[in-house]
């Protein structure tokens, strides 16, 4: 089992910055990544980002924060942060931590390939 500890979130203006933070209790296997998850009230769960620990290291996007997001990794304390800047009223959402284990490439975006969620925090952006 894989506990987490998030932080970060809050209330702020467009075009402001916010940062996500979330600790993993362990890394599970070898093939193990963290990701962040975002879904808005009558929305489908969306991907944000996610870190691949494995082969040397990651970072995937969304379409829709790429260029404005930043994930990264504290490989040895199992951390995974989220920069998010230049932010949007269609950002707004509870933002959840996630974690996966034996992933592959081609499932990374998919959030019912992740094995463990944290509790979530709500990013609000007021326009």
């Amino acid at each position: 089992q894989v506990q987490f500890t998030d932080s970060g979130g809050g209330l702020v203006q467009a075009g402001g910055s916010l940062r996500l933070s979330c600790a993993a209790s362990r890394r599970a296997s070898s093939r193990f990544a963290m990701a962040w998850f975002r879904q808005a009230p009558g929305k489908e769960r969306e991907f944000v980002a996610t870190f691949a620990f494995w082969n040397g290291g990651r970072a995937y996007y969304g379409d829709s924060v790429k260029g404005r997001f930043t994930i990264s990794a504290d490989s040895a304390a199992n951390t995974v942060s989220l920069q998010m800047s230049g932010l949007k009223p269609e950002d707004t959402a509870l933002y959840s931590c996630a974690a996966g284990t034996n992933l592959i490439l081609s499932s990374l975006r998919t959030w019912q390939q992740y094995n463990y969620w944290g509790q979530g925090t709500q990013v609000t952006v007021s326009s």
